[in-house]
Order: C-alpha cells, then sequence, then structure tokens
C-alpha cells in the first residue's frame, strides 16, 4: 500500500495505491486527517506533475503524521510554497 499526496491552502489529497485494487482518491479539508472511508474510486487526483504535489507515503499514518506536523509549523513561508505557480507552455514546433 502507498499513498501519493497534494496539498493546496484548503484542500489536501490523497491517492491510495495497491499492487491489484486500487483504494481510489480522497480530499479533505487541509487540517483534517485522512480515513479509510474517505477513498473514492471516482474521484480523480492531480497528476504528479502538479505543483502542489507533496510526495509519496507508505502508510495512512504516515500521511496523517505529517500533516500534524506540517500544522505544528509556524506557517512563515509555507504559504508562499503552497501557492500554484503558473504554468508555461512551450509551443510544438
Amino acid at each position: 500500500m502507498g499513498f501519493a499526496l497534494w496539498l493546496d491552502e484548503e484542500l489536501a489529497w490523497a491517492q491510495g495505491t495497491h499492487e491489484y485494487r486500487p483504494m481510489g482518491v480522497a480530499v479533505i479539508h487541509s487540517g483534517g486527517v485522512f480515513t479509510p472511508r474517505d477513498f473514492r474510486r471516482s474521484l480523480r487526483a492531480p497528476g504528479r506533475l502538479d505543483p502542489r504535489f507533496a510526495g509519496f507515503f507508505a502508510s495512512l499514518g504516515e500521511v496523517n503524521a505529517w500533516l500534524r506536523q506540517r500544522r505544528a509549523q509556524p506557517s512563515q513561508g509555507r504559504e508562499k510554497k503552497l501557492r500554484r505557480t503558473p504554468i508555461h507552455f512551450i509551443p510544438p514546433f
């Protein structure tokens, strides 16, 4: 089991992956915690190249522990880091 996490100022997305049965995606408030009941196969997560991508985690417990630690840190500079950066497309030649 593994989890990918995306964050912005208000929302957190987690995508659960498993070898033979994907868990789906869960979306919660960034101040909350994920539970297995939050995951839906019908939801879609942002792409891996999205600037809001926070990383991969081995378990849901690790995701929630990381979110708690992040909330405990002072918010200086964090808002700047979480803002979505503009994407510049290179036109095809």
